[in-house]
């Protein structure tokens, strides 16, 4: 895998579409890149579940930005903005999926070998459902895939990062690799 050294800002989507609201963070990072551009400088990325494989990408960039599904305790459908070191914390306080683990790891990796990401934000959701395998989010983690777009926003302009909206919204996004993931066909159960 080809990691670009100019990339300075990672936003990353982590968790498995596969598994009803544990795929949030992944839909997140579609729904921003749908609707807003971003210079050469950043990369948006689906993660998957790829956990310890992320570590070239996070232990080169200044700044992280996660979106995740987190148990955090709270009701469903909650969000939550944790920066820089309690993000660790987060990742494995209770344990959603395999992924959070291996990402606790990839963080501690990455600031032992090159003292990066000096910036970390997650933004994560309070999962309603996550043992429906094949099941898409419930209807109220969906509904806070605009919330969380607009706090990806703000942490981003905190951090100086330039993007604009797109004159037009992309309509498919495809960072999850075949069609037949991208969210509409998935619920439909269509590959049209």
């Amino acid at each position: 895998m080809d990691v670009c050294l100019e990339t300075d800002t990672l936003i990353l989507g982590i968790g498995n579409i596969l598994w009803a609201d544990e795929g949030f963070g992944v839909r997140c990072v579609e729904a921003l890149n749908a609707r807003y551009a971003f210079g050469d400088n950043v990369r948006l990325m689906d993660g998957g579940t790829q956990g310890l494989f992320l570590l070239p990408w996070v232990s080169t960039v200044s700044r992280l930005l996660i979106f995740d599904a987190i148990d955090y305790g709270l009701a469903a459908g909650e969000l939550r903005l944790i920066r820089d070191d309690d993000v660790p914390q987060y990742m494995g306080a209770k344990k959603v999926s395999m992924h959070q683990t291996g990402f606790q790891e990839v963080l501690a990796s990455a600031r032992l070998l090159n003292g990066k990401p000096e910036h970390l934000a997650l933004i994560g959701v309070q999962p309603e459902q996550l043992d429906d395998y094949g099941g898409s989010l419930r209807d109220g983690i969906r509904q806070r895939i605009p919330e969380a777009i607009v706090l990806a926003c703000s942490v981003l302009q905190e951090w100086g990062v330039p993007f604009h909206e797109r004159v037009t919204p992309l309509a498919s996004v495809e960072l999850t690799g075949p069609g037949e993931l991208a969210m509409t066909r998935y619920e439909l159960g269509r590959s049209q």
